[in-house]
């Protein structure tokens, strides 16, 4: 929080960094690998929210509490599905930008 002016002057004053198609895979394979922990996840929530449901008819004792589960792992399933799509975009995104570097 303090002497970020400090920084910000230092980034202004520097010359700006040409992107490389390198730097451009790097950040597509990193894109990719962050798609693919965003599906594994979206996968585990999605098998737990399934879990959790079974155990609700196993379990009329506890049924409101493994209902709470199924939605709050039903919802993270979601997002992280979201989040894979997302990265998807970011990394088609990296790919054009690195297809577009070496014409430059």
């Amino acid at each position: 929080m303090f002497g970020h002016h400090k920084n910000e002057e230092q980034a202004a004053a520097a010359p700006a960094k040409v992107a490389t198609a390198g730097d451009y895979r790097k950040e597509e394979k990193h894109h990719k690998h962050m798609e693919q922990l965003a599906k594994l996840g979206a996968a585990a929530a999605g098998a737990y929210a399934m879990h959790e449901k079974k155990a609700a008819k196993k379990d009329p004792e506890h049924a409101r509490s493994h209902k709470m589960k199924e939605g709050i792992a039903a919802a993270v399933a979601v997002g992280s599905a979201g989040l894979a799509f997302h990265e998807h975009h970011e990394k088609k995104e990296a790919k054009k930008h690195r297809r577009h570097a070496h014409h430059h």
